[in-house]
Formats: structure tokens, C-alpha cells, sequence
């Protein structure tokens, strides 16, 4: 027992304030006099800034347009019931009016006249203002579904990202032995068989994510790219705008690049490694998935938007949380005119085509009880027309001012005097 009690002590920690539990510490006291002012505070700043926001929202100039039943576009609809008349090209036409005169703000403007070509300073106040232009600045064109749920768990996991990523293994490939026949020759490859001679000469490597199911390959055997039910359900409604402002009548020209997040564009998605060969030839040995028209390289004669790249592809994969939702379509190109400033006052026309599938020539949303519309827009630092943040600071603040309004109370009638 004596030689236990001369041991050191191996595992005594060392003699430090940290170690020792020594380090000085600082408990509140959460009196009236500290509470109450912070609680006010908290709700002053959530009510300015709920307020501050729902201002900034309602600058936004938005234009939204149901197409679903609008113009010529149950034409479509009839015709697609049809199934010997489904597969056929359709299209329709919406037409709609920017308004000359809106309601502004307080605020200061400048004008010339046009007679002395002096600069005047106009005082505004809620009254109509003629404008050269009622959509300012960057107009952006989306697309909305109403009621499709793409955050639906089955629909969600049903694709294949590796796939996406230009994982050769996902694809199913021709075997380098057969690329290998063409190679130092001028022949060119041929196109892609199909059936049992195609099978004969494909090395069978890995499947595209069994996700996919039941899109994972068609009825003869040929992996789908993409697969999946995401990608087969892609929103297919091509649009053109049409200003009728002017003689003759002005394409609206749109930009189609730039409309992905730049991880999807540069990150996520990629097309496989070509090695001097076509992209068609790369997807050699692939099936278009059931809904669609054309094969994945196919989407787009620019290369850079061809593929896994196209970004319509890519802003669609990206699934929306909930069932009410826009996608972004196109930004206009203000470096044409009469587009420089925006878009300008007068009648305006979108044509719909619908050319993109083979089982119907449109995207259908009558069988889920869907709606289909197109939204012209302008943004701000805070994005799109949404109330739900504004909204949620300002009944944060309201709900933290009633609080500190009943401890107020409460500290009033019974706390003063230090009773408890």
C-alpha cells in the first residue's frame, strides 16, 4: 500500500486555469432593466427591416400570363387527345399590353423639355407617370408550373448524377476496340446500331444509377441518357416575344446563355471526354429518353450548349421545393434597340411551340391538374417578387414587440416594488 502512495500521479491534468476549471466566468442576470430593452430593440429592427424589404419587393415590375387555357393554345390541347394527330408540331400565340402609365413613388426625376432642351426638375407624387419604359433595365423571362411537385422523394432520386457528370463507366460506351478500328483511317464511324448487332459490339460496362427506374433503358436494351424521370419529364415549350410596337414587327431577342448556377454549369454537369471524337459519336451506344423528340446531342447546334450542357437541361434538373415554382428561361438583350432601356411600352406576343417530344406536343398539365404560365420580371438585390421573408420579419417583430409589451406589463404591476 505504501509504494501506491509514492506513485506519481500519471493522470492528474496539469495545473492550468483550463484544465482546472479555474477560468473566470460571467452569469447574467436577467433583470427588467436588461430584458425589456433588448426585446424592443430586437423587434424595432425586425419591423424596420420587414418594412424595408416589402418596399424593395413591391419596386419589382412583373408581368405574369396563364397560358394554359389562353389564346389558341387549347387548339393544342384538342389535338393531343388524338393519338394518331399527337406526335404532330403545334403552337399558339398569347398576346398581351405593356402599360404606358403606372403609379410611382415620391421621387425626383429628370426630363428635358424637348422645346428648349433645358434640363427641368419634376416633382412626382402618386400620380401617373408616362415612362419609355414600363419593365427598366434587366428583364428576365421565366417559366411556371403550377402543382408539379419536383420535390416528390421518387421523382427526385430518379436520376443519375455520375451520369451527369460525364462518367463514361454510366453510359455504356462502344469499346475502345471499335474505336480503335476507325483510328489512323479516313473512314468515319459508323452511326449508332441498334439491337443485337449493337449489342455484339459493346463492352458492357456499368449501368447508368438503378434510380432510374423504370428510365434506365429503352426496349432494346440501350441505356437512357440522361436517365431518369427528371430528365425524361423536362419542360419541352419553346418561346419567341414579339414587340408589335414599331413597324414592322420586333423580335424580342433574348439571351439563352448564363441561366445556370455557375456549379451546375462548370461543376456538376459535364459531358463526357470526347477525345477528338463528335459528341455524337461519344453518345454512340445511348437511347433518348421515351418523352423525348431528339437524342441528348441533339439539343443545340452550339456546342457549348450541347449535351449534358444544354442549360435548359441543367436549369430543369435542378429540382424546385415546392409545387409552385419558375424557372428561368431567358434574360433580354438590351444591346438592340428599342430594347437598351427595357422593354417598351406597347402590344406584345408570345408564341409557344411545342416541338420537343414524341407522346405529346406540349408539356401536359391537365392530368395532375396543372398550370402552365410565363412571367416577364425585373429584379432587385433581393432577388424576384417574394413576400415570404418581408413577411416573416415583420410578424417576428410583431410577435416580439407583443411579448415585450406584456413583460412590461406584467414588470409594471407586480416587479417595480422588487416583489417577485
Amino acid at each position: 500500500m505504501d509504494t501506491d502512495k509514492d506513485e506519481p500521479f500519471s493522470r492528474r491534468p496539469d495545473n492550468s486555469a483550463f484544465k482546472q476549471q479555474r477560468l473566470p466566468a460571467w452569469t447574467p442576470m436577467l433583470t427588467a432593466r436588461s430584458v425589456l430593452p433588448f426585446l424592443y430593440f430586437t423587434s424595432l429592427i425586425c419591423l424596420l427591416l420587414g418594412v424595408w424589404l416589402t418596399l424593395t419587393v413591391h419596386t419589382i415590375q412583373e408581368i405574369k400570363l396563364d397560358y394554359t387555357h389562353a389564346g389558341t393554345c387549347d387548339l393544342c390541347y384538342e389535338k393531343r387527345k388524338n393519338v394518331s394527330r399527337a406526335a404532330e408540331p403545334c403552337s399558339c400565340v398569347v398576346t398581351f399590353n405593356v402599360q404606358k402609365r403606372i403609379k410611382v413613388k415620391p421621387f425626383l426625376f429628370f426630363c428635358s423639355d424637348q422645346r428648349s432642351n433645358e434640363r427641368l426638375i419634376l416633382y412626382k407624387t402618386q400620380t401617373s407617370l408616362v415612362t419609355d419604359a414600363v419593365l427598366q433595365g434587366d428583364v428576365f423571362f421565366y417559366y411556371g408550373l403550377k402543382n408539379f411537385h419536383q420535390n416528390l422523394r421518387r421523382y427526385m432520386d430518379s436520376r443519375d448524377d455520375t451520369q451527369m457528370a460525364g462518367r463514361k463507366k454510366n453510359l455504356k460506351l462502344y469499346s475502345e476496340s471499335i474505336r480503335s478500328t476507325h483510328a489512323g483511317t479516313t473512314e468515319k464511324p459508323r452511326t449508332p446500331q441498334f439491337g443485337s448487332e449493337m449489342m455484339q459490339n459493346v463492352v458492357l460496362t456499368q449501368n447508368p444509377s438503378s434510380y432510374c427506374q423504370p428510365f434506365i433503358s429503352d426496349p432494346n436494351g440501350l441505356p437512357i441518357a440522361p436517365c431518369g424521370a427528371v430528365a425524361n419529364s423536362i419542360f419541352n415549350d419553346s418561346f419567341s416575344l414579339t414587340y408589335h410596337g414599331s413597324r414592322p414587327s420586333a423580335p424580342v431577342p433574348l439571351l439563352r446563355s448564363g441561366i445556370t448556377w455557375y456549379t451546375d454549369k462548370n461543376i456538376k454537369f459535364r459531358n463526357p471526354r470526347t477525345d477528338n471524337m463528335t459528341l455524337a459519336q461519344v453518345f454512340e451506344g445511348t437511347a433518348k429518353p421515351p418523352y423525348w423528340q431528339r437524342p441528348v446531342y441533339e439539343l443545340d447546334t452550339n456546342p457549348t450548349n450541347n449535351g449534358f450542357l444544354n442549360e435548359d437541361l441543367i436549369v430543369w434538373m435542378r429540382e424546385a421545393a415546392f409545387p409552385n415554382f419558375k424557372k428561368l428561361y431567358g434574360v433580354l438583350n438590351r444591346s438592340q434597340k428599342p430594347f437598351t432601356k427595357g422593354l417598351p411600352v406597347g402590344n406584345y406576343s408570345i408564341d409557344i411551340n411545342y416541338t420537343l417530344t414524341s407522346t405529346s406536343p406540349d408539356f401536359p398539365v391537365q392530368p395532375f391538374q396543372g398550370r402552365k404560365e410565363v412571367v416577364l420580371t425585373t429584379l432587385t438585390w433581393f432577388g424576384g417578387q417574394n413576400l415570404f421573408l418581408p413577411i416573416a420579419y415583420i410578424v417576428t417583430g410583431s410577435v416580439v414587440l407583443l411579448l415585450a409589451v406584456a413583460l412590461t406589463v406584467i414588470w409594471w404591476k407586480f416587479g417595480r416594488n422588487g416583489k417577485n
